[in-house]
């Protein structure tokens, strides 16, 4: 089949590329600065001559988005907005106007959109979209606006032939050079990698083979629509998760963190402590009901199957 990947050129894309030419399939990555073969230029605002691509093709996957991992200034949170929700607008009129468009287009999207809490799993039918929750900073409902407004805009799109899947994805741990797994095991490799703030807060995240492997079972069941949740069915505490890969690099202690020590590593890190302190508590029920098997369902043996192959990765030329 042929997939057109716009913004494919980050952590998340660069797995999926992989993995999708391995099995045989051709690949275009829309980018805005195109390196190399099996990439067009777009600007993730306008249509142009990359729409050539997406008619024609089977499988649209979305994936344009500047980081998260960034201070929320009102700036980045612009940015973080506009370029999700232009980007899933203009797809979607390239679908809306392609003579022969994809059977399928799946928007990331993310399962920050649900509430911050503890007490209860996230699914798709009964998950509480978050935003408003007592006691927590009222900027983090900015994360939340961004993931509604992207899902809104492909719910609009008018796209009767196109089969539209909404992506609610946890972290991607992949042993990747500059993905979450890699910043993680770098503070573990310090000694850093202690529960912050208590480590209460649950994490949601799925191994890199088993989102590969969800996003190949999404296109091909024609009886799943609207959001799916691509998280493993086992989310932890923070405390518990750390510990497990504190055990899987061989280091026995981690330094706690209160939460004013993580607000100075955030700083320092460029970066903001919702990443670190909401509570992401979601699970898998619309892929576990339909059928699918995770691979890695359980973190402890997950993470010990990406440190090795991360001891593994060829050095940096």
């Amino acid at each position: 089949m042929k997939f057109v990947l716009p913004g494919g050129t980050g952590q998340v894309g660069s797995v999926l590329r992989r993995a999708l030419v391995a099995g045989g399939h051709e690949v275009v990555v829309l980018s805005r600065r195109p390196s190399g073969p099996g990439e067009a230029e777009w600007d993730g605002r306008t249509t142009g001559p990359w729409t050539e691509e997406v008619d024609g093709s089977d499988v649209v996957i979305g994936l344009a988005g500047r980081s998260v991992s960034c201070r929320y200034t009102p700036e980045n949170l612009k940015a973080m907005r506009d370029s999700r929700v232009d980007s899933a607008r203009v797809v979607g009129e390239a679908i809306a106007a392609a003579a022969r468009p994809p059977k399928v287009w799946l928007q990331m999207s993310t399962a920050t959109i649900y509430a911050h809490r503890f007490d209860a799993a996230h699914d798709e039918d009964t998950g509480v979209i978050g935003g408003h929750e007592p006691g927590v900073p009222g900027y983090w409902g900015y994360s939340v606006d961004i993931a509604t407004a992207w899902e809104r805009e492909l719910e609009a799109a008018d796209t009767p032939h196109t089969r539209k899947v909404a992506l609610r994805s946890a972290m991607v741990m992949s042993p990747d050079r500059g993905g979450v797994f890699d910043v993680l095991s770098w503070l573990t490799r310090l000694g850093l990698g202690g529960p912050v703030a208590g480590g209460a807060q649950y994490v949601s995240w799925i191994h890199d083979r088993d989102f590969v492997r969800a996003v190949e079972f999404l296109v091909e069941r024609d009886d799943l629509a609207g959001p799916v949740n691509l998280a493993a069915p086992a989310p932890l505490p923070q405390r518990a998760f750390m510990r497990a890969l504190r055990s899987a690099w061989g280091v026995p202690v981690g330094l706690p963190a209160t939460k004013w020590m993580a607000e100075l590593g955030a700083l320092a890190l460029r970066s903001d402590t919702e990443l670190l302190l909401k509570s992401r508590r979601v699970v898998p029920g619309r892929l576990l009901a339909a059928g699918f098997t995770f691979g890695r369902p359980h973190w402890p043996e997950a993470a010990d199957d990406l440190v090795r192959r991360r001891r593994h990765r060829p050095p940096m030329p």
